[in-house]
């Protein structure tokens, strides 16, 4: 075999190690003292649904993009991604949040509740989930998980809210399909307002 080395060969090479040096570039773990000065740090914790998560988070990275694409929580959805139409809302510290409007470094220290932690252990839905399937609520269904967390928070704070304060509660999440009665008489049903 001949063992010169070619064009191909060296082009072959470099694309090898190039990629095997990529693959492990975002397992690194910044410490303090190789960060410079004002720099962020990207192993981060987040706690989630009730559970630490560690992940590996760019400086520029929306909670959004961290949550789906990082975390696998898929149930929050990107919209507009510019904080317009609610599909990404989360709770965090009990708050309705637009996730793709906050980075993640940001929120690092608070507690986030995506719509994969409203079931309990045993599998039961969120009483928001089981009434928004009682009254047909979503449509196409993209905008369901940001509606049903922006009502979780209503109810969290007002547990019997009017109609008109559940439509001003929320006001910030577009359905395309324009369910919104649907999804007000969801809020109602879970409420205990509507049989």
């Amino acid at each position: 075999m001949n063992a010169r080395l070619t064009r191909r060969r060296f082009i072959k090479g470099v694309i090898f190690f190039g990629a095997a040096a990529s693959s492990g570039a975002g397992f690194y773990l910044a410490s303090a003292a190789s960060r410079p000065a004002g720099g962020v740090e990207r192993l981060v914790t987040l706690t989630i649904n009730g559970r630490p998560r560690p992940v590996d988070v760019m400086p520029h990275e929306t909670l959004a993009h961290t949550l789906r694409y990082k975390l696998g929580l898929t149930g929050t959805k990107i919209g507009c991604n510019r904080g317009e139409c609610g599909a990404c809302t989360v709770l965090i510290d009990d708050v309705p949040q637009y996730a793709c409007s906050l980075l993640t470094h940001t929120v690092k220290a608070k507690p986030i509740q995506t719509v994969e932690g409203l079931r309990d252990a045993s599998g039961q839905l969120h009483p928001v989930q089981q009434a928004f399937i009682e009254e047909l609520s979503p449509q196409c269904g993209f905008c369901t998980p940001g509606q049903i967390m922006s009502a979780v928070a209503l109810l969290q704070n007002n547990p019997r809210p009017s109609r008109d304060e559940a439509r001003q509660a929320m006001a910030g999440n577009l359905c395309r399909c324009g369910a919104y009665d649907h999804y007000l008489n969801g809020v109602m049903r879970a409420s205990g307002q509507l049989s």
